[in-house]
């Protein structure tokens, strides 16, 4: 099953078989406003069904506390894991502190290789 994507200024997303692939645009900053936008725009796309996500995040240039606090918890209807592509060492000691500090109530890993990051999910297909 494919679907058409979305995309809204914040990320494109789309589902390829049973994986939703969802890419963050170059140089977003996320704040608690577009936190909520982002996930009600992936909720309504999903149409009620539960997907694991590879989600590539090395677009990401900031988020602040309030949206990172969001994603780890409201953001995470209709998920059933996350593979999170990071690949600046930056990205990858934010991401690291989001994870253990938020902890995201699906499971969740960070991945610097794609391929690895979207083998992970699958295992939750």
């Amino acid at each position: 099953m494919d679907i058409d994507g979305f995309e809204n200024e914040f990320a494109r997303f789309w589902i390829d078989g049973t994986i939703l692939f969802f890419i963050y645009k170059d140089n977003v900053s996320i704040n608690l406003e577009a936190a909520e936008c982002i996930v009600a725009d992936r909720i309504q796309f999903q149409n009620d069904v539960a997907y694991p996500i590879f989600c590539d995040a090395r677009g990401i240039v900031s988020m602040d506390k309030p949206a990172r606090d969001y994603l780890a918890q409201s953001g995470s209807l209709l998920i059933k894991a996350v593979g999170l592509l990071v690949n600046e060492q930056v990205s990858v000691m934010v991401s690291y502190f989001y994870l253990k500090i938020n902890k995201p109530s699906v499971p969740t890993r960070l991945f610097t290789d794609q391929l690895a990051a979207i083998a992970f999910v699958s295992n939750y297909i």
